[in-house]
């Protein structure tokens, strides 16, 4: 009795059986030493890279084996070249086992390559050969200008995968939820993701991130870094110097300015009035040497950019140069008056001394002599009241004493 051919059967199996059901089928069929059968494998590679074809066989007498390319091209003809393209290669012909390569692989190479066995029927069976596209490093585009106070909107764009990537917004570690479109190019999707966030200048240099997943990265990633560029109107602080200013000094101010864009030019000025001639220029500084009274009066400091504004003031106020002569009190190791020249504001009506821990400052003095005066007469005024009172109540005393000593007297008589 002749075996019943496989390949008849596996035409009679209904649609739905699945590849690997139909494979198993004829390895039970083919239980006699003479049955031939062919079986493929299927094959995921990476686009760019080498895949691997394979046909095994089972009881090989030699008879014909054709290889065909998803068109029902015949790619070799038993181990021989049939269709003139170098990227496939015959690498294996043995009774076991026909294997080719596919260099460079593309898209346009995905589908069903045919392993045919020509014996008294036709076997067949089809590799499948899946192509992968994984994405390039994200792309992030800006619609419009980051302007403080408003909203920015930035899309991550992953113009090329297959199957479609994954796109994820992070800030600080968490995640920002954005609005994902996706869109078929044939063989391959792009993808984007849109997010919309609030900014203040506070956000200014603000990192952000854009990560995009997919099946062919496996555990990795692709991420492209974002830093916001928020543009604000700018501030504007004079630096003051420390300590007074006295006649013969030198003044510098330095005016610190920020905003986005930084402004370029910085404006000096003295309000109600021209700068001094002896003033320069240099950038955020001003500089005035050989300070007088008469450059006394508020300087302005004045910046701007396309988003804005600001000044800021100094009120100038130099003080003359005053000689004192004071006297201190006498210590363990001196007993000899120090004499020392200060300069001391013209409005300042206490006395000025030095300082013993430090010679060259000059520190304000109070005389004592008055306040002990004040509190000798006040001690004495208190004295004359206390004496007074004693003296009257003394007197109410011995009066009321002298009536009662009377009364007994008269009452006799």
């Amino acid at each position: 009795m002749r075996p019943v051919q496989s390949s008849v059967l596996c035409r009679l199996l209904p649609g739905p059986f699945s590849l690997a059901l139909r494979s198993l089928v004829l390895v039970l069929l083919c239980i006699t030493p003479h049955c031939q059968a062919v079986q493929a494998e299927n094959v995921t590679v990476l686009e760019g890279g080498t895949a691997q074809i394979s046909c095994r066989l089972q009881n090989y007498d030699g008879s014909i084996v054709v290889i065909q390319n998803p068109r029902r091209q015949t790619l070799f003809f038993n181990g021989t070249r049939a269709l003139k393209d170098d990227r496939f290669q015959m690498v294996l012909f043995t009774p076991r086992l026909v294997r080719i390569t596919l260099t460079n692989v593309s898209v346009f190479d995905e589908g069903g390559y045919f392993c045919q066995l020509y014996t008294d029927a036709t076997h067949h069976q089809v590799a499948t050969l899946s192509v992968l596209v994984p994405p390039e490093i994200p792309t992030v585009e800006v619609k419009q200008e980051a302007v403080e106070g408003g909203e920015v909107e930035l899309t991550c764009v992953s113009p090329r995968s297959k199957p479609a990537a994954t796109l994820r917004w992070m800030r600080n570690g968490r995640e920002i939820p954005g609005v994902v479109s996706q869109q078929d190019n044939g063989k391959t999707f792009s993808v984007s993701s849109t997010i919309r966030i609030p900014v203040e200048r506070k956000d200014n240099g603000a990192a952000l991130s854009c990560e995009a997943f997919h099946p062919a990265l496996g555990t990795q990633r692709r991420l492209r870094h974002y830093r916001l560029d928020v543009y604000f109107a700018p501030t504007v602080r004079i630096v003051p110097p420390s300590g007074i200013l006295r006649e013969g000094d030198s003044l510098t101010l330095t005016c610190s300015v920020t905003g986005n864009p930084l402004p370029r030019n910085i404006q000096w000025s003295k309000i109600n009035d021209t700068l001094p001639e002896r003033a320069e220029i240099s950038g955020p500084t001003l500089q005035i040497s050989r300070l007088s009274q008469s450059h006394n009066g508020t300087y302005l400091c004045q910046a701007q950019n396309n988003y804005g504004r600001a000044a800021d003031h100094y009120t100038l106020l130099v003080y003359d140069n005053v000689s004192v002569t004071t006297t201190v009190p006498p210590t363990p190791t001196s007993t000899q008056p120090i004499t020392s020249h200060s300069t001391t504001p013209t409005l300042l009506t206490p006395s000025l001394a030095l300082d013993p821990e430090d010679p060259g400052a000059v520190v304000e003095t109070h005389s004592a002599v008055p306040y002990a005066v004040i509190g000798g007469v006040l001690a004495l005024l208190v004295f004359t009241v206390i004496c007074v009172l004693i003296v009257t109540i003394w007197c109410s005393v011995r009066q009321k004493g002298s009536y009662r000593t009377r009364e007994p007297i008269l009452a006799w008589y």
